[in-house]
């Protein structure tokens, strides 16, 4: 069956399983691991912290982060991969310094708990909201999209958490060393690329919503007007 690991990987996120997902050999070329937040526990938080570079990150959707008011960390990002950071965030409730593996575990909970609101957070904290872009990988290719779009794909509420991995040294989990961790730890590993083309091949991406007459100097012909569901252009086709 095609996409096999994917599906097995969605299974192992919605059960709140760890899993590795890595992104292109032209991109940043590395690997994060990641889990949906509704199910993180202090003992995947501080797993997570042991093993990479130790900026915990949460990604969610542009609607949650308006609704917890979590507004961009600069006006206007020229980081080079856009990565759409927003203020940081520690849950108010329980709080001492926000550091803790507890505590982080604690916010990015609270981050993926529709009962939650704005005035639940104070601002700076200790995790990095990131808003992934509205259609997921299928418009940005990033470890943000992919944990937003593995949390949809699971049925779970669309907040995750990501940490890139590193060695020891401190140096960045490349290639093989990514895959040797992965065994070793026995978790799930995909590519970005893996889960675009596990949405291509599952669901409608463009839509025919209107037809019409059209006169050329090549004869009759009919125009049809597309739409794809993640922005507003129009597409035109003429046969």
């Amino acid at each position: 069956m095609p996409h096999t690991h994917i599906t097995e990987a969605i299974e192992a996120y919605a059960r709140g399983e760890i899993v590795v997902v890595t992104d292109d050999d032209d991109r940043e070329n590395e690997g994060d691991l990641v889990v949906a937040a509704s199910l993180c526990t202090p003992e995947k938080m501080a797993f997570i912290i042991r093993n990479t570079c130790g900026i915990v990150c949460a990604p969610l959707t542009s609607g949650e982060a308006r609704r917890l008011r979590l507004d961009p960390m600069v006006s206007s990002n020229d980081a080079p991969l856009g990565t759409a950071f927003t203020i940081t965030v520690d849950v108010k409730h329980g709080l001492t310094t926000g550091i803790s593996a507890e505590q982080r575990t604690n916010t990015v909970r609270a981050l993926a708990n529709g009962n939650m609101g704005a005035a639940d957070f104070v601002r700076p904290g200790h995790v990095f909201p990131l808003i992934a872009k509205d259609g997921g990988v299928l418009m940005r290719s990033g470890h943000t999209e992919a944990a937003v779009d593995l949390c949809k794909l699971a049925d779970l509420p669309p907040v995750g958490v990501i940490c890139e991995l590193a060695n020891d040294d401190g140096t960045v989990m490349k290639g093989a060393q990514i895959t040797a961790f992965a065994q070793k730890h026995n978790l799930k590993q995909i590519t970005v690329a893996d889960l675009i083309a596990y949405r291509q091949a599952r669901e409608k991406l463009v839509e025919r919503v209107h037809s019409f007459p059209v006169k050329t100097e090549f004869g009759e012909m009919t125009g049809h007007v597309y739409v794809t569901p993640f922005d507003d252009t129009q597409h035109f086709a003429f046969v």
